[in-house]
């Protein structure tokens, strides 16, 4: 009878083990800072609840979205989301297309947001490089 319980622990330990490596490796947080990690690109949301925030990251940087849920024509929507770098101080590398790219990823999950852009991130999309010309 010990012997029968001890295997059935045993099988339940080894059920646990494999459930919890499981949930690590699917963990988006992992996906996350492992994307964050290799410096790609990597959105991670969920739709479903307006709530919670979403974050991604770029090239080694993690930005964060606040979703604000609206009224379009038709129904409720996200429609507008303020986006925040988790790090500003070190924005160091990034340019104005991986903006518009990060944008365009935005764009294509949630079509009825506008997007605003956090300090110091908008002054880069605001404000276009000014030409020689303007200084005169």
């Amino acid at each position: 009878m010990i012997i029968l319980l001890f295997r059935l622990l045993l099988l339940l330990a080894v059920a646990f083990i494999m459930y919890t490596a499981y949930k690590f490796i699917v963990n988006p947080r992992r996906k996350l800072d492992l994307a964050r990690d290799k410096k790609e690109f990597y959105f991670h949301d969920n739709q479903e609840d307006t709530k919670e925030n979403f974050l991604m990251t770029l090239k080694g940087h993690v930005f964060e979205g606040e979703k604000y849920l609206g009224t379009t024509e038709d129904a409720f929507e996200v429609v507008t989301i303020n986006v925040s770098a988790h790090d500003p101080q070190k924005l160091q590398g990034l340019e104005r297309e991986d903006l518009y790219f990060m944008e365009k990823e935005i764009l294509l999950r949630y079509p009825h947001a506008s997007i605003e852009w956090k300090y110091p991130i908008n002054r880069l999309i605001i404000h276009p490089l000014k030409n020689n010309d303007d200084f005169h």
